[in-house]
């Protein structure tokens, strides 16, 4: 379950993924609030990006499961050029890790503090942004003490 299922406000516009069998879940999860990870029902790791084996034990018994959906800031980027119409800098992309699989990480934006006071180890969680066909999910600093 996750913890942050309010809508991120979205920009106008933005570049959407085609998700395939084995990244449907991920970019369709946030529709019901939840961050969809793939994990082996095996090892019981999650993984990403999804495929059809665990990259670790190799079990085909794998499949998408709600992760926490909280994260920490591993690295960041703030953008100052306008590579998309309607995507308007500055805004930050990072990398963040996440609480229930460390070595799981996403590339995403974060949304809800100016781009500039975005920092390696801030707590964060996820929120989404609703399209048409996807959920993306993006994340937003944590409150303090919420941990």
């Amino acid at each position: 379950m996750t913890t942050g299922s309010e809508p991120a406000e979205r920009p106008r516009q933005r570049v959407l993924p085609a998700p395939t069998w084995e990244s449907e879940a991920f970019w369709k999860g946030g529709f019901d609030g939840q961050l969809l990870i793939h994990s082996c029902r095996r090892c019981g790791r999650f993984f990403h990006p999804p495929a059809a084996a665990c990259w670790r034990c190799r079990s085909t018994d794998v499949g998408p499961r709600p992760a926490s959906g909280l994260a920490v800031v591993a690295a960041v980027s703030v953008n100052e050029h306008q590579w998309h119409p309607g995507f308007e800098p500055p805004y930050a992309v990072a990398i963040v890790e996440l609480d229930d699989e460390p070595d799981v990480r996403l590339t995403t934006n974060i949304v809800g503090c100016a781009p500039g006071d975005v920092r390696i180890g801030m707590s964060v969680t996820v929120c989404f942004e609703d399209w048409d066909d996807v959920s993306i999910p993006v994340f937003r600093p944590l409150e303090e003490g919420r941990r």
